[in-house]
């Protein structure tokens, strides 16, 4: 059968290379008896792929069964899989086939197998490899032959490494992977996709189908779709049934697609960013904010220079912009100054231009900052405003209380 008519069969849209490959895969190992493992982000639509590979084997005319693994509580996972007798635990009031039993001869899906315990891997490992199984309950062997196909969205080798899953059983199950891509390594699919949602969803309510224009295109496509087909569908429902004009423009698309900053970058699939990448990440942050941090200081002290030339060298500590400039360039280097409580003396040396074009430096007593003193004039007064409160001084200064009692150690301060 060609690959048009497999996805005509099957409802499925799209013509990128990585669906067609998949779909290409899912064909040749139909035939064969071998487990395959099915992998995707959430909403890929993998369940179509265990009914290609039912249909295109020779067990097509046998039971076919999908199970959703992690919609099964733990408690009764093993006996929904493999049965149980009479009496195997309280509520068991008869004997029970499992799936296993169900499905003899034919194929069996399990979805969401990286949700599976421990305790019923050990289980499945053994029908895997013997195609045996004992009900919950028992001590008698059942035998079974059933087709296994397995789908996850759970990154399998990180699973692995944290115990949550059988390295001998991934292997077993992943006698033949297939990977769905993500909808947004298919963008040639998404507006074929939306446009076959609209036509559903206007047959199904009876009213006209909604169109896109070039603008919502565009955003359409700039979107990472972390729901992929799923999302795209819902959202394609809401706007069919809420808007009431039929031509939706990028505004009027922005309503419904959730479109975040960086929503149009690449995105780690399968959970976190590697701790490498992401303390190189942080780092490089940290570097542009002080590169961006060191450049601004100059320029302040540029600025601060050529006031200081302007008024024949001398530095106003009274002057708003020129405490700011101050603060600033202290603070850079670990000290908190806000303002000053009291006028303090400090030597400043400022250029001097001369009649002759020489300059020299000229030393000049105005009033400054002394960061010891103002320190210890802020906590003195922190401390009088709360009546010798440490810890309400210690967040009015926005410092913490063992700071705060390191610094009264320091400089003495009676509190």
């Amino acid at each position: 059968m060609e690959l048009q008519q497999i996805k005509q069969r099957f409802g499925i849209i799209g013509n990128s290379y990585g669906l067609n490959r998949a779909i290409d895969i899912a064909v040749q190992v139909a035939p064969t008896d071998l487990s395959v493992l099915i992998t995707g982000e959430s909403g890929t639509g993998k369940e179509v792929f265990p009914q290609i590979i039912h249909q295109f084997s020779a067990r097509k005319h046998g039971p076919y069964i999908a199970v959703n693994c992690g919609a099964i509580p733990e408690g009764t996972i093993d006996s929904e899989l493999f049965g149980h007798e009479k009496g195997a635990f309280t509520g068991a009031m008869s004997d029970r086939k499992g799936y296993f039993e169900e499905a003899n001869g034919g194929t069996i899906f399990l979805d969401e197998i990286g949700e599976l315990p421990l305790s019923t891997q050990v289980r499945l490992l053994r029908v895997l490899e013997a195609g045996e199984f004992m009900k919950v309950g028992s001590s008698r062997v059942l035998k079974t032959n059933v087709r296994v196909v397995a789908a996850t969205n759970v990154q399998m080798e990180r699973a692995i490494h944290d115990g949550r899953f059988r390295e001998d059983l991934y292997y077993r199950l992943s006698s033949i992977p297939i990977q769905i891509p993500s909808l947004r390594d298919r963008s040639e699919d998404i507006v074929l996709l939306f446009r076959k949602f609209a036509n559903d969803f206007a047959l199904r309510y009876r009213m006209p189908g909604i169109r896109l224009d070039d603008d919502a295109r565009e955003l359409l496509l700039r979107y990472r779709w972390p729901g992929n087909i799923r999302q795209l569908k819902n959202i394609t429902e809401q706007i069919s049934i809420i808007e009431k004009s039929r031509d939706i423009t990028e505004e009027i698309l922005r309503h419904y697609i959730p479109f975040h900053v960086g929503d149009n970058l690449p995105a780690v699939i399968g959970g976190a960013q590697p701790k490498a990448e992401a303390d190189f990440s942080t780092e490089r942050e940290i570097l542009y904010k002080v590169l961006f941090d060191m450049k601004r200081d100059m320029n302040d002290l540029k600025k601060l220079v050529l006031e200081m030339i302007e008024h024949g060298g001398v530095m106003d500590v009274r002057n708003e912009d020129h405490a700011r400039i101050i603060n600033d360039l202290f603070s850079a280097h670990g000290a908190d100054i806000v303002s000053a409580p009291k006028p303090q003396v400090a030597t400043v040396f400022a250029p001097r231009q001369h009649e002759n074009g020489i300059q020299d430096t000229e030393e000049f007593v105005e009033e400054s900052l002394s960061l010891e003193d103002q320190e210890v004039e802020l906590i003195r007064k922190a401390l009088e405003k709360h009546n010798g409160k440490r810890k309400f001084a210690a967040r009015e200064l926005g410092i913490s209380e063992r700071t705060l009692y390191r610094k009264i150690k320091e400089y003495h301060i009676d509190g």
